[in-house]
């Protein structure tokens, strides 16, 4: 007798829980979102995505350190990215916003945590995480990504996993806050690297840095955005 799958939440949220005949519909609904987001994003010019924890504390550095990188890059004529959420996010989407920027926020339907922050002026919604990922990584010239936890580290490999293999220009990419960062830094050195799973050249793909007008400066260096 075959074993049911079961999902905490329900097969409307988790879809590979129900597969059949009739999933091939769900072809549709998965063009219906990709294009509202090319629409709605085409026009939004140069601009950066800034990735970290839902679960931060506005007064946490985290917050603060995205809340000045965020103002900094909207003064310099950058839009900002960020997932829409909480914590990291509505710091960076609060950031842009008082500069006078393009804020903008995708964000995911979840059965927790997730709420859209009040500092968008530009609000996506999506179902699909990976139509979600697609459109940060789509619609960005930089990525900085700053403490978090699971989604925060799957952003950040998503990107680098793409620059490696080279479906992804070789735009900037930084860790914030070293402290935070370090520890997996040297796990990559002291495992991925010496075990050779990875080459010295791919240790180049992302920056670890600690001020906001380090970061600002170092994407404006780089002559891919102009």
């Amino acid at each position: 007798m075959p074993t049911k799958r079961l999902s905490n939440f329900g097969n409307d949220l988790y879809p590979t829980d129900a597969l059949d005949a009739g999933e091939s519909w769900r072809m549709f609904s998965v063009m219906s979102e990709f294009g509202r987001a090319f629409t709605d994003m085409s026009e939004i010019g140069p601009a950066v995505s800034i990735f970290g924890s839902a679960r931060s504390k506005p007064e946490s550095s985290e917050c603060r350190i995205a809340e000045e990188l965020a103002y900094l890059l909207a003064k310099n004529g950058f839009s900002v990215i960020t997932g829409g959420g909480d914590g990291v996010m509505a710091s960076a989407n609060k950031g842009a916003t008082e500069a006078g920027g393009l804020s903008i926020g995708l964000n995911i339907k979840l059965p927790f945590e997730q709420k859209p922050n009040p500092y968008t002026n530009l609000r996506l919604d999506f179902h699909y995480f990976f139509i979600r990922k697609v459109i940060f990584i789509k619609y960005s010239q930089a990525y900085v990504i700053l403490p978090g936890g699971f989604g925060t580290l799957d952003e950040l490999f998503e990107v680098i996993t793409l620059i490696q293999t080279q479906r992804l220009l070789s735009f900037p990419t930084f860790l914030m806050n070293s402290d935070y960062w370090n520890g997996l830094v040297d796990w990559l050195k002291d495992r991925m690297l010496a075990g050779q799973f990875i080459s010295s050249e791919d240790m180049d793909i992302f920056t670890v840095l600690d001020k906001p007008e380090d970061v600002v400066r170092a994407i404006k260096k780089t002559q891919i955005i102009k």
